[in-house]
């Protein structure tokens, strides 16, 4: 019998799925010259389902509380997660919105398929039963796929979408086969069920239990973008707009996470013998292949989408850890990473205008000589995504490596620390770009006129150096997260 026990821990979401459906409502009789208050009314929505959130859980362990038979779960993980969801996604609306007005995609379908894109993730960080899970996911990606599309005269983008589609759909199937598996032999979908009976499978049981470990781990994979399932990830990133491809390329990261760690420790844990191999496995392909072919891309967007690949292959070191610390050192890694990427994205956003895209690594030829302080933001962004001291990418990517070695595996942690050296060449060649390069006589840097992007893109890039000086607060934050 349901009671408002059951409802309570999902404040924050039904609170949120109620606001985007009123504002579903509301847009149709805002006309386009008002639009603006549909993008003031997207931003006060977050704020409120992250008010909603602190004052319900706060940001550490404190009220641990699961709604409708444990198929929601209401944790410290869940609730760090959603705030960090909440605040690059209102970034990414801020980033967007000049972008949007020049190219007329200033429309309210932008912000109501982010809104509800949020509350999937929402889903995902807290599932408890693979039904759970499953509903998360498909709420993210079909709104995904929708976002990608947006811009319907666009050749380029229809194609990406399509692509983004077909292959997601193969990887959602993936997915789900592999959690028809974890059913069949466990006989529940509850993710805390499953743990218990999975240590104690054993002959057949246990076969189809690996069977299905392998095919959660694929789609998995293939959610974060991690090689050799990355096919998707360049023609998305450059075939999207670029506000579309800053929100797909860092929020839903964060969510990738969540659910991995929903689906890997608190339901295949007692197996992580074996899906642990995969994963480290997963982490040098998609250390090598991103880095590797990154090097050879003139397309920053697509630069930055191998960079992901790369980025994902770090990350995938502290869950193959598989311990608490692990766990904590990836959470930490996502965190950093989706503020990196929402900022290396924006610096695409601050120059490109009406008619002109930003996207070609030449284009940032002389911005130094021109605009030093966005110079500067830029390569602060570059640096941390390189992984120089003493940015928060360098602390991030230090904790995966601690992790990996903590975890008995100090060959994976040798491979990245080579990958993570040739890794640094691209970002240098956008830094050299900037500062020693000429720009061409036909092409003048003019960064974006409006002062929200300027700003926030100033604050975006130094939070990477404050952070990396005050990162262990968050990842003690991080470590009680996973703890709690």
């Amino acid at each position: 019998m349901l009671t408002s026990a059951d409802f309570l821990p999902l404040l924050p979401e039904i609170f949120l799925a109620s606001a985007t459906c009123v504002l579903l409502l509301v847009d149709l009789f805002i006309s386009q010259q008002r639009r603006g208050l549909t993008h003031f009314l997207a931003l006060l929505i977050l704020a409120a389902a992250a008010v909603l959130t602190l004052r319900n859980g706060g940001t550490t362990a404190a009220v641990n509380a699961s709604a409708f038979g444990g198929m929601f779960l209401r944790d410290g993980l869940g609730d760090v997660l959603k705030l960090f969801i909440y605040l690059v996604t209102g970034a990414a609306f801020v980033y967007a919105k000049p972008y949007l007005v020049d190219r007329g995609l200033f429309r309210g379908e932008f912000y109501l398929l982010c809104l509800f894109a949020v509350l999937g993730m929402m889903f995902l960080v807290s599932a408890g039963n693979l039904v759970t899970v499953y509903l998360g996911l498909e709420l993210l990606a079909l709104s995904q796929y929708a976002l990608v599309a947006l811009d319907r005269d666009s050749r380029l983008a229809s194609e990406a979408a399509m692509k983004y589609f077909v292959l997601g759909a193969l990887a959602s199937g993936m997915l789900l086969y592999g959690m028809s598996m974890l059913y069949g032999a466990t006989g529940t979908l509850d993710l805390a069920s499953i743990y218990p009976l999975a240590a104690q499978a054993a002959g057949e049981s246990r076969i189809l239990l690996l069977f299905g470990v392998v095919f959660v781990v694929v789609g998995i994979a293939f959610k974060f973008g991690a090689a050799p399932f990355h096919m998707w990830l360049p023609d998305v990133y450059q075939g999207a707009p670029t506000a579309i491809t800053l929100f797909i390329g860092s929020a839903p990261k964060l969510a990738a996470f969540g659910m991995t760690y929903r689906l890997l420790e608190n339901g295949a844990g007692a197996l992580d013998a074996d899906w642990r191999i995969m994963i480290a496995w997963l982490a040098v392909l998609s250390l090598a292949i991103g880095n590797i072919v990154a090097i050879a891309q003139t397309n920053l967007k697509r630069m930055l989408a191998y960079s992901t690949i790369s980025h994902v292959g770090f990350l995938f070191l502290g869950i193959a850890n598989g311990t608490p610390d692990g766990y904590a050192a990836a959470m930490l890694y996502a965190i950093c990473y989706a503020m990196m990427s929402a900022g290396a994205f924006a610096a695409i956003i601050l120059l490109s205008r009406k008619g002109f895209e930003a996207e070609n690594i030449s284009d940032f030829s002389g911005l130094f000589r021109s605009h030093p302080w966005h110079a500067g933001m830029v390569l602060l962004l570059m640096a941390s995504l390189a992984g120089f001291p003493p940015l928060f990418g360098f602390w991030a990517k230090l904790a995966v490596i601690q992790a990996a070695i903590d975890g008995g595996m100090l060959w994976l942690a040798i491979v990245a620390m080579v990958f993570a050296v040739i890794g640094a060449y691209y970002y240098l060649r956008v830094i050299k770009v900037m500062f020693f390069d000429r720009a061409s006589d036909d092409v003048r840097v003019v960064p974006v006129a409006d002062v929200q992007v300027r700003w926030l893109l100033s604050a975006n890039a130094l939070l990477m150096l404050v952070l990396g000086v005050f990162w262990s607060p968050l990842l003690d934050l991080c470590v009680q997260a996973v703890q709690g």
